[in-house]
C-alpha cells in the first residue's frame, strides 16, 4: 500500500533503487558541483549516482593536510575515493565516469581494486602523456577568471556566467587557492601511462580535438593498441566536453555504460 502511494509521487520502490548500479563520478581540478550540473540528472534516471568530495579544498581534510605540510599527491586523492566507496557505497563493482585529473585517480583505482570497477569512462584524461598546461594557476596568478574558463572551452560562449563568478569567488579565498595550488604541484608530474594495462574493465576514452590543456592525440596513442578501450574524438570542444557537449556525452556515457563488452 506504501509503495502504491509512492508510486503516483512518482518515487520508484527501494528494488528499484538496489538494483540502479553505482555511477561514482570523479571531478578534475574543478569542485563537484561545476563539472558535472549538466549530466548528473540525466545519468541518475538509469544509475545510482554518487558524487565523492575527493577534492574540497577548502575542507577540513586539505586543509589539514596543508598544515601538517603532507602533500596532495595522486596516492592521497585516490585513497580518498577508496575510503568514500568503501564507507558510503559499499556496493561494487562500480561504473567510474571521471573528468582530467579524477581520469588518473580513477584509472589508479581501478589498477589497485580490479574487482571492484565495472566500467571507467574518462573525458580529456590528465596524465596519459608528457605535456599538459595549467591554465587554472596563470588565471589565479593574473586574476583573468574569464581567460582562465575560456580556455577550457573550445566554444568561449560555453563558458557560462555560473562558471565564472565560481572561480570569482573561489579564488578570493586564500586556503582554497592555495589547496588548489599544492594539488597541482603534487599532482602535475604523475603519470598513469604504466597502469593502463593493469585492468581489463571496458573503458570509454572522450577527448575534445581542440583540447588545450591535454594533447588529445597523445591520449590516443597512450589507448591505442589496448584492447578493451574504445576512443572518441569529438570535434569543435575543448578539455570540458560534458560541459561543452553534454547532451552527446550523456548519450555516449549511457550507451556505453548499458551495453555489453566493449570493443576496441
Amino acid at each position: 500500500m506504501l509503495q502504491q502511494i509512492l508510486n503516483l509521487f512518482g518515487v520508484p520502490s527501494s528494488d528499484a533503487y538496489r538494483r540502479a548500479q553505482p555511477l561514482i563520478l570523479v571531478n578534475g581540478l574543478a569542485e563537484q558541483g561545476e563539472s558535472w550540473y549538466l549530466n548528473r540528472n540525466v545519468w541518475q534516471e538509469q544509475f545510482d549516482v554518487h558524487s565523492p568530495g575527493v577534492l574540497v579544498y577548502g575542507g577540513p581534510v586539505m586543509q589539514d593536510r596543508l598544515t601538517g605540510g603532507q602533500p596532495i599527491n595522486i596516492d592521497f586523492l585516490t585513497d580518498r575515493l577508496a575510503e568514500y566507496l568503501d564507507r558510503f557505497v559499499q556496493s561494487p563493482p562500480y561504473h567510474l565516469v571521471a573528468s582530467s585529473l579524477g581520469a588518473q585517480i580513477s584509472v589508479e583505482y581501478a589498477a589497485r581494486h580490479k574487482e571492484k570497477v565495472d566500467k571507467l569512462v574518462l573525458l580529456c584524461p590528465s596524465g596519459f602523456g608528457s605535456v599538459e598546461r595549467f591554465p587554472v594557476m596563470e588565471g589565479a596568478r593574473s586574476k583573468n577568471y574569464q581567460g582562465l574558463v575560456e580556455s577550457t572551452f573550445f566554444n568561449p560562449r560555453c563558458a557560462s556566467p555560473r562558471i565564472v563568478k565560481y572561480y570569482e569567488e573561489k579564488f578570493a579565498s586564500k586556503p582554497w587557492r592555495r589547496a588548489v595550488f599544492e594539488t597541482v604541484r603534487g599532482t602535475k608530474s604523475h603519470s598513469v601511462r604504466d597502469k593502463l594495462t593493469l585492468f581489463d574493465r571496458p573503458t570509454l576514452v572522450i577527448c575534445g580535438r581542440e583540447d588545450r590543456i591535454v594533447d588529445p592525440h597523445e591520449v590516443h596513442e597512450a589507448v591505442k593498441d589496448i584492447p578493451n578501450y574504445r576512443f572518441v574524438m569529438v570535434p569543435n570542444c575543448g578539455h570540458a566536453p560534458q560541459l561543452e557537449c553534454p547532451r552527446l556525452i550523456n548519450r555516449l556515457v549511457v550507451e556505453f555504460l548499458s551495453s555489453g563488452p566493449a570493443t576496441a
